[in-house]
C-alpha cells in the first residue's frame, strides 16, 4: 500500500481577517486525504478577527485547524514557531492572501517522490488583481517581484540546484527545514531584515539539497491595487536593498569588505547600474518606474551597511544562521 506522506500547512498571518477565510476554505478544500494533513494559523500579533476566524473550525473538523499566537512582530518568528509545533514530515508555507487550487498539496507532494535530495518544491502562483493593473505592471512585475510564475516558466517539472520558490507556495521536508535552521527574517515589524526564504534556499544549497517546480500544483495571489504602483516598486525594490545586503555580508562577514563595496556601489557601481536599467528602457525590459526604484535600492544598501558597521549587535542578528533556535 502507497504511503501518504503527513503535511503541514502553515499560514502565518498579520491583520488579513477577511483574507484568511479565503485562504482557510480553500486548504480545507484539498483533495489531499483529509487525515493526512493539518493547518496552523500563525498569527503574528493580529489586532483584528483574526483570532474568531482561526478558531471557527471545531476540534471535530475533518482537517484539524490549529491555532498559534507568535506576539514577536516577524513573519520568521511566525513561520519557525509554527515548524516547530507542526506534525508534519512535509512543511508547506503560504500567506494569507492567497486561494489554492484543489490538487495544490497532492502534486506538490508528489514532487518530492523524484528524488530523495529535493529539499524544497514549488508550484505555479497566478496572480488575481482586485483592479486591472496598469501595462507596465503587466509587462514587467509578473515575476518575483509580486511573487508571480513568469509567463515563460516552463509547463513541466523543473528539477533545479538553483532555488526557485517563493515563500508563498512552498514545501520543503521537515529534516531539511530543521537541519538547516528555518526561514532568516524578513519583514520585522514592518521593516525588511533579512533575506527571509532566499536566505533559507542558500541554506539547503548549501547542505546539498535540490529545488523543483510542478505547474500541477497551483495557487492564486490576491493582489490589491496598491501594489499596482510606482510607491509599491520603489519600495519592493529598496527593500530588496535591505536583503541583498543582509545576503552579501553573511558571505563574508567582514567589514572591510563592507566599507570597499560601499565605495564601488557609489562610484562605478552606481554609474554600472545607470548604464544597465537605460539600455534595459531602451530594449523595453523595464519602464521608467524603475529609475526612481534603483535609486531607491542604492540609497537602502548603503543604510543597512552602515549599521552593520556601526552596530555591532545588529551585526550579530545578521550572522545568527539557526533561526530556529531564537525562542
Amino acid at each position: 500500500m502507497e504511503r501518504i506522506p503527513f503535511v503541514s500547512v502553515i499560514i502565518p498571518t498579520y491583520n488579513r481577517a477577511h483574507l484568511l477565510l479565503l485562504t482557510l476554505e480553500s486548504f480545507l478544500a484539498q483533495d489531499y486525504p483529509r487525515d493526512r494533513y493539518e493547518i496552523i494559523v500563525a498569527d503574528n500579533n493580529s489586532s483584528d478577527a483574526t483570532r474568531d476566524v482561526a478558531q471557527r473550525y471545531p476540534d471535530s473538523s475533518p482537517v484539524p485547524v490549529r491555532y498559534l499566537f507568535e506576539p514577536r512582530q516577524g513573519v520568521h518568528y511566525a513561520r519557525n514557531g509554527a515548524a516547530v509545533q507542526a506534525r508534519g514530515e512535509i512543511l508547506y508555507f503560504t500567506d494569507d492572501d492567497m486561494v489554492a487550487e484543489p490538487g495544490l498539496l497532492r502534486e506538490l507532494v508528489k514532487v518530492f517522490e523524484l528524488a530523495p535530495d529535493i529539499g524544497s518544491a514549488t508550484g505555479k502562483v497566478i496572480g488575481r488583481f482586485d483592479e486591472p493593473p496598469p501595462r507596465w505592471v503587466r509587462r514587467h512585475l509578473i515575476n518575483y517581484l509580486l511573487s508571480l510564475t513568469p509567463e515563460a516558466t516552463p509547463e513541466e517539472v523543473v528539477i533545479s540546484e538553483t532555488d526557485m520558490v517563493y515563500s508563498c507556495h512552498q514545501a520543503v521536508r521537515r529534516d531539511a527545514f530543521f537541519r538547516c535552521g528555518g526561514f532568516n527574517p524578513e519583514n520585522t515589524a514592518g521593516v525588511w531584515i533579512g533575506d527571509g526564504e532566499t536566505g533559507l534556499g542558500i541554506k539547503l544549497a548549501q547542505s546539498g539539497y535540490r529545488f523543483a517546480y510542478t505547474p500541477h500544483s497551483v495557487i492564486h495571489h490576491l493582489i490589491p491595487a496598491s501594489r499596482t504602483t510606482l510607491r509599491y516598486l520603489v519600495q519592493r525594490i529598496g527593500n530588496q536593498g535591505y536583503c541583498d545586503s543582509y545576503t552579501a555580508y553573511r558571505t563574508h562577514r567582514n567589514r572591510g569588505r563592507l566599507v570597499r563595496g560601499m565605495l564601488w556601489r557609489n562610484s562605478a557601481g552606481a554609474l554600472k547600474t545607470a548604464l544597465v536599467t537605460a539600455g534595459r528602457l531602451i530594449l523595453g525590459k523595464e519602464s521608467w518606474q524603475f529609475i526612481p526604484a534603483r535609486i531607491a535600492y542604492l540609497h537602502k544598501r548603503n543604510l543597512y551597511d552602515l549599521r552593520l558597521l556601526s552596530d555591532p549587535a545588529f551585526r550579530g542578528m545578521v550572522e545568527i544562521d539557526d533561526w530556529l533556535s531564537q525562542r
